[in-house]
């Protein structure tokens, strides 16, 4: 090889490792545009509608809302490299069998794992959000601070057998965090006379600033449903009367 050549190659070589050597590994073979998100959506659900729309046997979910997931906006499976590992996130698992159960599955790892794989590999590219134990932390720890449970027992909201005005809920909710949630129901069947609430979603900035949700269903890429646990389903509830139910009614 002439001397020329070798200089060119070597040259080569090292801009490549100055370009590509300090930019973080995880996300070398992503590409940018998957993770162009502009917020951050924290999702509960309420377990009993959750085995409503399930096939499985679901004869006992909690009865308090529980942890659907911590979801950026715009950016769905980051890295299909970067697996889940249950060893990572060890210290929180007494946490994470309470407030993130899986009520549909024995298995509850696969729940957690379905949630890194699809938000978590993006919510990522946050330093705060950068590993499974600050990603999983940071969902528990904004699980804590929301209380949502606790508020909607404080407002007189409770599941049982009265129906509410959805506009109420939504008031109620602003009311204690000054910013308005997105509430979303799944549609009366033949026979139902109103819709049934799924799930509460809090929107935050990437600094974790409570924001109000107020995205279009069009700008919204991650917003709504979950195969793994059949809330597809769900929709963005209207303004009627609401069911908050207290015990599983199948959903066929």
């Amino acid at each position: 090889m002439k001397p020329m050549t070798q200089c060119c190659l070597v040259a080569w070589c090292l801009c490549f490792a100055v370009c590509y050597g300090s930019a973080p590994n995880k996300f070398i073979h992503s590409s940018p545009h998957f993770h162009d998100w502009k917020k951050l959506y924290f999702v509960y659900h309420w377990p009993v509608t959750v085995c409503k729309m399930s096939e499985n046997d679901c004869d006992n979910p909690p009865l308090y809302w529980t942890i659907h997931g911590l979801w950026t906006d715009k950016a769905e499976d980051c890295n299909k490299t970067w697996h889940f590992n249950v060893t990572e996130i060890k210290d929180l698992l007494v946490d994470m069998r309470q407030y993130w159960p899986d009520v549909l599955h024995e298995n509850r790892t696969k729940f957690w794992k379905h949630e890194w794989d699809k938000h978590g590999t993006c919510a990522a590219t946050l330093e705060s959000l950068n590993s499974q134990k600050k990603y999983f932390s940071k969902a528990l720890e904004l699980y804590a601070k929301l209380d949502l449970n606790s508020y909607l027992l404080k407002l007189g909201i409770k599941p049982g057998n009265t129906y509410y005005q959805l506009g109420d809920i939504k008031e109620a909710l602003t009311s204690v965090y000054n910013v308005t949630p997105k509430i979303q129901c799944l549609s009366p069947e033949q026979g139902e006379e109103v819709q049934t609430i799924g799930q509460i979603k809090f929107c935050f900035t990437k600094d974790f600033i409570l924001r109000n949700c107020t995205e279009s269903k069009i700008d919204s890429y991650s917003a709504y449903g979950n195969a793994l646990f059949g809330t597809e389903d769900l929709s963005i509830c209207n303004d009627t009367l609401t069911n908050y139910p207290l015990h599983v009614q199948l959903y066929k």
